[in-house]
């Protein structure tokens, strides 16, 4: 029952977060009813798992650090820019997927999120200055957050929950 619940909650974490990508694509906004079940998930499944995979320290220092990390970023950007410049949903997504990475697995996916951010940024300007044929601003261009962060999640989480996932499947499969 545990191992059903558990690749359960993971499946959900992974339909929660592709649909956020989806919706902030189109929309430039993470809504809480997504991003909270995300973050319940990752407590369900901690508690489902007894907190083998992270020590309950590492799960609430992910989500402080995850949380705050991009708080504090948004507080300086906004006063800098004198504007929204991230919005509160991708700093909660962040935290909600501390819960998931622990202290560790947050700071990665940070930083690979960023860089997907900037690559999708780069990209997305080089598109509108060959649709426009004129220079971009890249310090005026507006991307979604989401994808990135999403993208580092992903990837952050592989070897996190790759064996986990692996051995409940052949447990399940009497691999």
């Amino acid at each position: 029952m545990i191992i059903a619940l558990s690749l359960l909650l993971i499946l959900i974490a992974i339909i929660l977060l592709i649909t956020l990508a989806i919706i902030d694509f189109r929309t430039y906004y993470l809504p809480n009813i997504y991003v909270f079940p995300f973050a319940a998930a990752g407590i369900l499944f901690h508690l489902a798992t007894k907190a083998a995979l992270l020590s309950p320290i590492f799960i609430i220092a992910g989500a402080l650090v995850g949380f705050l990390s991009l708080y504090v970023i948004r507080l300086v950007a906004n006063h800098y820019y004198k504007k929204d410049t991230l919005g509160l949903g991708d700093v909660k997504l962040m935290g909600a997927a501390g819960i998931w990475l622990g202290l560790d697995g947050i700071l990665l996916a940070l930083t690979i999120g960023a860089i997907a951010g900037m690559i999708h940024g780069v990209i997305y300007g080089l598109y509108l200055k060959h649709k426009h044929k004129k220079p971009v601003n890249f310090g005026q261009l507006n991307i979604p957050a989401g994808p990135g962060f999403i993208i580092g999640i992903f990837l952050a989480s592989i070897p996190l929950y790759k064996n986990f996932v692996l051995n409940m499947i052949a447990t399940i499969f009497n691999i």
